[in-house]
């Protein structure tokens, strides 16, 4: 199996680093530091599981999508506001069945790679796994079972979804097929948006969120309104999909924090957009009420929008 990693961070690196571990002929898209590392020393994993390494030997990175040209399967592991400039990184990769994995959190990322390059071109995915960036070459994996969701657009079943689904067990990693891709895709954007959003705007871990009658509220409200967006949108969610999201909830670490919140709070550019103002526009489009996101939305892109004046002011100077 051929495959081509774009935006070999925390995400890419991970997934695409497994595959390559187990053998198969991985391409990385990377940059600056990053790719020097990678063609220098190879890529190192780190983490609860024990970690592993790929060497340079068994690597191949480049800032050139042309040098890559068609491989079977593209994994797209950059963040969803970055997903524009990816889009256009797509065409060389991409030849007559080749599938291109989107693992944004959000529900718009497969629609946006489809309009580029084709929903035929498109398997819907969805990463389960916390991973980031610690240096050039190297990968942490904080956590998470390393499992990738995906399937085919219509969710009919596909030799290639079943080629990709055996060389990722093979690789150490989980992956799942589900029924449904899109009530999957939905059922995880119930979770992110809500806690992103809330987290953001109160910059509280989920421990005190959940613990706070008021907070845990909003929390369970601003699901509700996803749920609703997603009924009227034709997916169909389970009918206690808030419930057994608010009990998952209660699980995670108290200590947990959510990207967007991280982002937003380091002044970074952040997912907003693909989240919080995803859930707006769709409301807006289906007649939707989504009050509760709404309001985060507008707190959160105001504060967005000062963190992007000062960044260009420094820039600037």
């Amino acid at each position: 199996m051929k495959a081509a990693v774009v935006g070999a961070g925390g995400i890419g690196g991970y997934f695409g680093g497994r595959l390559a571990a187990a053998g198969h002929d991985v391409r990385f898209l990377a940059r600056g530091r990053h790719l020097e590392a990678l063609r220098r020393d190879g890529l190192t994993v780190s983490g609860p599981s024990g970690g592993f390494s790929v060497a340079p030997a068994n690597l191949r990175a480049t800032d050139d999508p042309a040098d890559i040209g068609p491989v079977d399967f593209v994994l797209l592991g950059v963040k969803a506001w970055q997903l524009p400039a990816a889009v256009d990184l797509l065409k060389p990769l991409t030849g007559a069945g080749t599938a291109v994995v989107t693992t944004q959190n959000g529900v718009e990322a497969p629609h946006e790679v489809a309009a580029a390059i084709g929903a035929e071109s498109v398997l819907p995915g969805s990463a389960k796994i916390i991973t980031y960036l610690e240096g050039p070459g190297l990968i942490r994996h904080v956590g998470g079972l390393g499992s990738l969701t995906f399937g085919e657009w219509d969710n009919r079943p596909s030799q290639r979804v079943e080629e990709l689904r055996k060389a990722l067990d093979e690789a150490g990693v989980t992956a799942v097929v589900p029924q449904d891709i899109w009530a999957e895709l939905w059922a995880k954007f119930l979770f992110v948006a809500p806690f992103g959003g809330v987290g953001s705007v109160t910059d509280a871990p989920i421990g005190a969120l959940r613990s706070r009658p008021g907070t845990r509220r909003l929390l369970a409200d601003a699901m509700s309104e996803i749920e609703q967006v997603a009924r009227a949108s034709g997916i169909g969610l389970p009918g206690d999909i808030v419930a057994s999201t608010m009990d998952f909830v209660d699980r995670q670490p108290a200590e947990g924090t959510s990207s967007l919140q991280r982002d937003i709070g380091a002044g970074k550019p952040s997912e907003l957009e693909a989240w919080t103002g995803t859930v707006v526009r769709l409301g807006a489009s289906t007649g939707t009420p989504v009050p509760v996101n709404t309001f985060l939305y507008e707190v959160l892109s105001l504060r967005e929008a000062r963190s992007e004046e000062r960044r260009a002011e420094g820039g600037a100077a």
